[in-house]
């Protein structure tokens, strides 16, 4: 078991034995991953149609039939009807639920993730026991109601209020909220309104069944989305609904809180929920590669059709690298707290709080490539990928929505590089000291010593040391310069963003390859593909935010570390790794 800290990957050299990945799930997480799977084969593909044509009542009953197999209560403890498996089992879960129709995946990730976890994790024994075991089994499914319509991303200015009756029993609720997932089906509802005049949203949970008034409680029509097409989206309407004083979750003014914490958990979930959507796209796409005909031969032949179909697996490889890399951790570090004294109630909140900063860069790096991977995939089939008639053109605009919600991809990049800014400040991440060192670095001479690369992945791993400086190099530079004010340097931001989600992402898949691969394996072929793309992305990212605060001396000296810093020693042949990767998956016929 790891002591590791969230973010510390940036400061610490991360040892090949301290990642997990999906080579090492255990005998019972191959079975669920394999029942998962079996299920979305059965119950979902042949339905496609189905699903593309609105059927919120095949959503809903396929819903029930998780529940029966228990997939919706994977993280809810025993004692409240679930199977109270760890962090990763309910990551492997996520995957293979979700991966083969967006609509399903939405309303399984609000129900298990946002319309669970709040009461869960915030809830007082009472609530628990009386709301979860209907989540846990699918008797009732669940609703989160945070967005309105002037409070997106700012959350606590929503104007949903709360007023305690005369009697001080109930709290009256009053307002709207909209883009609410489930909301046609979902009996449980958690919500997020100000009491009085307070300064922050307060969580509270109830059941429409059990409202004293049923119109107290209503909807809007069905949103009409470009993708998602049978997961429920409403607005909802409070009118006076009064929920007992006892159904707040946690303590008043401590919403905001309980939100984000539900986000974390959402946003690693997410990527994970990303993965067999992007296996899936690959797999059509090495197969109709393989069958589709030109000029007499299958397009699989073709070098920009390999192109794509390797740089399409190679995100597979890494996608899946990171998800699993950071579902461990969070495990982790649940059980190192609860073995410390505390509940594992608060430990879960703790144990996904101490890793925001890499769930944000696992949702970013994750859902954009899923609309890459599918655009590629359009690609792949030419006129027949802009068709119905294919699955193309539903997965890309599935695939769209993942960039908007558990915050938008911008949000959660701007998120990743202030809460590690946050943590310095507080002293629970030492990033000064390193990003010192560096400038030291700088002003001294360069060694010319040709260093020794002879075992696996020790110059892919020298390379990660650099891009990290590359990091504390710019951030600290910006740091120094902008103080408080760097929350307002938002081109700076994303550009510090960009290379920390490249160094993690690259990383995680480096570690893997090294962990179980050998020298020739495809699996280091991808592993170096991908560093290499990480290298270009950030030295572009590094060199935009350079020019745009540093001038003069300062500025050649940091043009000139990162050249340094993002040299190779021995340049790969990214067209003889990017061929290798190819032929791999295409003799294989799927990932």
């Amino acid at each position: 078991m790891s002591n590791l800290k969230g973010g510390e990957f940036l400061i610490k050299e991360i040892p090949a034995d301290e990642i997990f990945t999906l080579e090492e799930l255990s005998e019972e997480q191959k079975m669920l991953r394999d029942s998962a799977k079996e299920f979305i084969d059965r119950e979902v593909i042949p339905h496609h149609e189905r699903f593309e044509k609105k059927d919120y009542a095949l959503t809903e009953e396929t819903m029930r039939k998780l529940g029966e197999m228990g997939l919706l209560g994977i993280t809810v403890p025993e004692e409240y009807g679930g199977l109270g498996m760890g962090f990763v089992s309910t990551m492997l879960a996520c995957d293979y639920v979700s991966g083969g129709n967006g609509s399903l995946a939405t309303a399984y990730g609000a129900h298990t993730g946002i319309g669970t976890l709040p009461t869960l994790l915030y809830g007082s024994e009472e609530l628990k026991k009386k709301y979860l075991p209907d989540l846990a089994t699918g008797t009732k499914f669940g609703a989160y109601c945070l967005t309105e319509p002037d409070a997106g991303s700012d959350a606590n200015s929503g104007k949903t209020r709360a007023k305690l009756s005369e009697d001080g029993k109930h709290y009256i609720i009053n307002g709207q909220k909209m883009w609410i997932s489930n909301a046609g089906f979902a009996d449980t509802f958690t919500l997020f309104a100000k009491i009085d005049d307070d300064k922050n949203i307060t969580g509270f949970v109830i059941n429409r069944s059990e409202l004293e008034d049923p119109n107290s409680l209503t909807f809007g029509e069905e949103e009409h989305k470009l993708g998602i097409r049978s997961s429920s989206t409403r607005q909802v309407f409070f009118n006076d609904m009064k929920i007992p004083v006892e159904n707040m979750l946690g303590e008043r003014n401590n919403g905001f809180k309980i939100a984000l914490n539900a986000l974390n958990v959402g946003r690693i979930k997410l990527a994970a929920a990303n993965l067999d959507g992007q296996r899936r796209i690959l797999n059509h796409s090495i197969q109709y590669s393989n069958e589709r005909k030109q000029f007499g031969v299958s397009i699989s032949t073709f070098g920009a059709i390999r192109k794509k179909l390797a740089e399409m697996a190679t995100g597979v490889f890494v996608s899946e690298a990171g998800s699993y890399r950071l579902a461990k951790n969070v495990e982790d570090k649940i059980e190192e707290l609860v073995t410390g004294g505390m509940n594992h109630q608060q430990a879960e909140l703790k144990g996904v709080e101490e890793f925001a900063v890499e769930a944000s860069i696992l949702k970013v790096f994750v859902s954009d490539l899923t609309q890459v991977t599918a655009d590629e995939g359009i690609q792949i089939y030419g006129g027949m990928g802009f068709s119905e008639d294919t699955p193309m053109e539903a997965a890309w605009r599935d695939a769209r929505i993942g960039r908007i919600y558990e915050g938008t991809n911008e949000i959660n990049r701007l998120l990743a590089v202030g809460m590690l800014i946050k943590k310095a400040m507080k002293g629970e991440l030492d990033l000064l000291s390193p990003a010192m060192a560096i400038s030291k670095e700088l002003m001294g001479i360069p060694s010319f010593e040709v260093p020794d690369y002879s075992e696996l992945m020790s110059e892919e791993k020298a390379i990660l040391a650099n891009l990290k400086k590359v990091f504390l190099m710019v951030s600290g530079a910006a740091l120094q310069k902008y103080m408080m004010d760097i929350e307002k340097q938002q081109h700076l931001l994303l550009n510090a963003s960009e290379i920390l989600n490249q160094i993690y992402m690259a990383e995680s898949a480096v570690l893997r390859a090294e962990k179980h691969f050998s020298v020739d394996s495809v699996e280091v072929a991808m592993a170096q593909l991908n560093l290499y793309k990480a290298i270009e992305k950030t030295i572009s990212a590094a060199k935009e935010g350079i020019i745009s605060f540093a001038e003069g001396d300062e500025q050649r000296m940091m043009l000139s570390g990162l050249r340094r810093f993002t040299k190779y020693t021995n340049h790969p042949n990214v067209v003889a790794l990017t061929e290798k990767v190819a032929a791999h998956f295409i003799a294989k016929g799927h990932y």
